[in-house]
């Protein structure tokens, strides 16, 4: 290796920089291309003789897939995407490759050739026609039915790859029109297959991503019918409120629902079910002597309000109240629950009764009425009367404001300035002189 004296190292690193940059810049730059091989991107002017390159070929592979020779124009659609992978031609070549294989090939082949498509070309106007096709293959693999008018076999393929198909659909378009639709697929895949655990959180994946939808209400009530069942097979406590909350929420977000009906079905036997387990509970009570312990279930069976369950427990819980009384009268009402006052309990002996409210505590805990009519009504006066100005006037009149004046408490008259001239008088019953008023001035008329 050739050696370089310490004072010409930077000349050399500054020319092989500049070779560099004259390299790339006269040289296509490297780009990854689908995780494959790197592919060279062309610059501005190699980019028009490529397309222009592209278009010939891909008339040509027009020509053969018109004709019939599907597998010529296959060869050459997948040349075009191989030799010119950045022009717009290869976005529209890639797209006819996949169709030919969707007619002509397996569904996971037909799939994986839109599938790349759609990694690649995602901005091509053809995107969502490629998804449509996506999801015709996935449903014709999940029934294993052969679409009209194409040249699949019929097959029907293992449901863990069906399911990879409609989660890839769901990847690459998550808030699409076939997303929702991919995943309820996949919950009646896996409903299909017997997995309960499973079909439900796919139903709920369906209820909680894509709520505006149709799919979200069918998936709401397949959660409340697939909980119903399961717990009409154990009777498990956790299926039969899974299955009443379910239903539940569909009748309130769904009132004229098509499933209405069946919803109402389903939350009327849940009731059934849960009255008869604390039925036979209170029953166990009642065996072993456990009278407070059979009220609290005999009142929870009634809350159910199942008529079936509902007749026997109001009887056994009036035979316990006869013979009992201070164990049925001691169960205190919980949070929920609905106790129905026993006619063999005579309220009035209870301690804690106090009889009927008196008239004058019953007329406090009503509400004030409102005023229907004008009777007694006094109007507030429109014009205010005329109140007193001077001091030591009358009385006020009817309807003033002010209260009338003592005498006592009337101001004494001011004295007014002397007047040259004016005789002097005296107030009577008062010892204080006080001048007069003065006369008004005489005016006197001008002379005609």
């Amino acid at each position: 290796m050739m050696k370089y004296p310490h004072h010409a190292r930077v000349p050399v690193l500054l020319a092989s920089a500049v070779s560099f940059l004259a390299l790339t810049t006269a040289s296509p730059a490297i780009w990854p291309f689908s995780g494959k091989k790197d592919k060279v991107v062309p610059v501005d002017s190699e980019r028009d003789s490529q397309e222009l390159a592209a278009s010939d070929l891909f008339r040509e592979a027009q020509e053969a897939d018109n004709s019939g020779r599907t597998a010529k124009a296959k060869a050459i659609y997948q040349s075009i995407v191989k030799q010119y992978p950045f022009t717009k031609t290869a976005a529209e070549a890639s797209y006819r490759n996949a169709v030919i294989v969707r007619h002509t090939g397996k569904m996971d082949d037909a799939f994986e050739a839109l599938q790349n498509f759609i990694h690649t070309y995602r901005d091509s106007p053809h995107f969502n026609e490629a998804l449509e096709q996506q999801y015709e293959i996935a449903e014709e693999a999940k029934g294993g039915k052969k679409q009209p008018g194409f040249l699949l076999m019929p097959m029907k393929m293992n449901s863990s790859e069906v399911i990879k198909f409609y989660e890839k659909i769901i990847q690459n378009a998550p808030y699409g029109k076939y997303a929702p639709l991919a995943q309820f697929s996949i919950a009646e895949v896996q409903q299909d297959l017997k997995e309960k655990d499973k079909a439900v959180a796919a139903y709920q994946k369906v209820v909680e991503n894509y709520p505006n939808t149709s799919q979200a209400a069918e998936a709401q009530f397949r959660i409340g019918s697939i909980s119903n069942i399961a717990a009409q097979r154990s009777e498990d406590a956790s299926n039969l409120l899974a299955a009443r909350d379910a239903v539940r929420t569909y009748i309130a977000s769904n009132p004229s629902g098509e499933r209405k009906q069946e919803s109402e079905l389903i939350l009327s036997q849940v009731n059934t079910a849960e009255a008869n387990q604390s039925l036979t509970v209170a029953k166990f009570y009642r065996r072993i002597g456990k009278t407070k312990a059979a009220a609290i279930y005999l009142n929870e069976a009634l809350k159910f309000g199942s008529p079936e369950v509902s007749s026997e427990a109001r009887s056994i819980l009036a035979e316990l109240a006869s013979a009992d009384p201070d164990g049925v009268a001691s169960v205190k009402k919980g949070p929920g629950q609905d106790y129905t006052v026993l006619t063999a309990e005579n309220l009035k002996s209870r301690d804690d009764y106090v009889g009927p409210l008196a008239p004058e505590l019953t007329r406090l805990g009503q509400k004030p009425k409102m005023r229907t009519g004008d009777e007694g009504f006094m109007p507030i006066p429109l014009q205010e009367p005329t109140l007193p100005v001077k001091p030591g006037a009358a009385t006020p009149g009817p309807g003033s404001l002010l209260p009338p004046v003592p005498d006592t408490e009337k101001p004494a008259l001011l004295p007014v300035p002397p007047t040259p001239n004016a005789p002097m008088q005296k107030v009577p019953g008062s010892s204080a002189p006080v001048l007069p008023v003065p006369p008004p001035p005489v005016t006197t008329k001008p002379a005609s």
